[in-house]
């Protein structure tokens, strides 16, 4: 008997739609049948975390009339990057007003990268333990989650982990990028033993290959999402959500998300479906 989606709860990142007024997303969302939206955090954006408190309010107020959840809000700090001790003080401060801003809106979750580049492994990860560790107070008192996403120099579940293991916090977890574990070479039901125990959400995409990894609708391309799915489970993981994180901002070629939503959630249907029974 296959898997069920009835768990299952769907959302799209902004990144796919750029720029778009919130009141166009949650129409986009609702009619295709989205139950939450992830907020990219960008000041080209109409939410970010300059937003006076006012803004804030009335954004979430638009979300909840829409019946939408904020799943995320997703920032750009990179905790294992090298910094000088400014850079250090306006890394915290960003994480903080993301916290901050996450807490504000209702989202459960924080997005940030690790940004290590090709500094040594053991340096990059204990910068971003100290720095992740240092931020988990302010984000359990908020009642928000600080998710490390598997990108850049830390894109397997495996090497993520290796931080998260060692700050040991529960506001500090991980979000699964499959695109990121697949071109780091991690089979899928990998990647999930390894962030199991941390995992916030999945974001899921499609690709035509490792060279090209311009957008393309779900199930067009070669990334293993039905292998993804089942290492997930019947409920799509801990939190139940999927998250289709469609980058048109940084490939303006690609076909547009809108007319896309709606066949996209179908096809996780459909494999969520076939999945094997755990």
């Amino acid at each position: 008997m296959g898997a069920t989606d009835g768990a299952v709860r769907f959302a799209f990142s902004t990144l796919g739609v750029p720029g778009m007024p919130v009141a166009d997303v949650l129409r986009l969302a609702t009619g295709a049948g989205y139950q939450g939206v992830e907020l990219r955090a960008h000041p080209e954006e109409p939410v970010h975390p300059l937003l006076g408190m006012r803004e804030r309010a009335a954004v979430r107020r638009q979300f909840a009339d829409a019946g939408v959840e904020i799943l995320a809000v997703a920032g750009y700090p990179k905790v294992a990057a090298v910094r000088d001790a400014g850079g250090e003080e306006e890394l915290a401060q960003e994480l903080t007003e993301l916290v901050l801003l996450a807490a504000d809106l209702g989202a459960p979750y924080v997005r940030v990268f690790p940004g290590g580049g090709d500094r040594p492994a053991d340096e990059a990860e204990t910068d971003a333990v100290r720095r992740l560790a240092a931020v988990a107070p302010l984000a359990h008192a908020r009642g928000v989650r600080v998710l490390l996403e598997t990108h850049d120099s830390h894109r397997t579940g495996a090497a993520a982990a290796r931080i998260l293991d060692r700050v040991g916090h529960p506001q500090v977890g991980a979000l699964w990028d499959v695109l990121h574990s697949w071109l780091g070479g991690e089979r899928p039901a990998d990647t999930h033993t390894a962030l199991a125990p941390y995992l916030g959400y999945t974001q899921v995409k499609d690709v035509a290959s490792a060279q090209n990894t311009s957008p393309l609708p779900l199930g067009a391309g070669r990334l293993p999402l039905a292998d993804v799915l089942a290492a997930l489970g019947n409920g799509g993981g801990p939190g139940g959500w999927l998250c289709w994180e469609y980058e048109r901002r940084w490939y303006p070629q690609a076909a547009g998300l809108p007319a896309l939503l709606a066949a996209g959630r179908a096809h996780l249907q459909r494999l969520l479906a076939a999945a094997p029974a755990p």
